[in-house]
């Protein structure tokens, strides 16, 4: 977090935060912290899910602990609105499944795990601007979450008043070479533009100026030996 808020940002998106952290979001960050969880924590006694999260964190972390999203605003940010949608609900599912013809196996595990997008207006003198983040579920079979992407992608645009800017981050699960929604996202039809053209992390804007998306070197987010995270942070600076 303290690298994450260093050079003093006026937004941070983030995913896959353990649930019991995001008390923590407000004090690391000295910034305003809004979190939506995603999926809860199993009820385990004492420092067990930790336990467990530290030990193999690719199997337990988001069984045990839970996963969740945040956006994380400068204080001078005043936050107007705050909507969260769920990515996969059931009745989603269930029509997606049949569209896309989805074996019976796949359609279980998309459900195995909620997915969200945070939608948040913000206001900085008159003017306000939408950031929705999101984090798609991980799937080989990407019409899973090019059909998340697509569905928060509509949700933000009719949320967004006209000629409003807009911001849709987060972990797409997505590229530029396997997504047909993202593609379509960067058409002068829907008018966003700067998908970071390697990598599944995404910061598009519409109706704003900015600069090429910047993908954190590892040394960037290397501490003792330790890489920080298994994804490389996406900055965009925005005018």
């Amino acid at each position: 977090m303290r690298l994450a808020v260093a050079d003093r940002p006026d937004v941070v998106c983030l995913q896959e935060l353990s649930v019991p952290s995001l008390v923590h979001l407000q004090e690391w960050s000295a910034m305003t912290a809004l979190a939506d969880v995603g999926r809860r924590p199993l009820p385990l006694p004492g420092g067990l899910g930790s336990a467990l999260a530290d030990f193999d964190a690719r199997r337990f972390r988001s069984l045990v602990t839970g996963q969740a999203n945040a956006v994380l605003l400068a204080r001078e940010l005043a936050v107007v609105e705050h909507r969260r949608l769920v990515l996969n609900p059931f009745r989603f599912r269930r029509a997606q499944a049949h569209a896309l013809a989805l074996p019976l196996r796949e359609r279980l595990k998309w459900g195995s795990e909620r997915r969200v997008c945070q939608v948040v207006r913000i206001r900085r003198n008159a003017s306000t601007l939408v950031v929705a983040n999101l984090h798609a579920t991980a799937h080989p079979d990407k019409r899973i979450p090019d059909a998340e992407l697509l569905r928060a992608a509509t949700f933000v645009d009719g949320f967004a008043r006209p000629e409003e800017p807009i911001l849709l981050c987060g972990d797409y699960n997505l590229s530029v070479r396997n997504s047909r929604t993202l593609l379509d996202l960067m058409s002068a039809e829907w008018g966003f533009s700067g998908a970071t053209p390697t990598g599944i992390d995404h910061i598009l804007v519409r109706g704003l100026r900015a600069g090429p998306a910047r993908v954190w070197p590892q040394e960037q987010r290397t501490r003792d030996g330790r890489v920080l995270s298994d994804h490389a942070p996406v900055d965009r600076e925005i005018e």
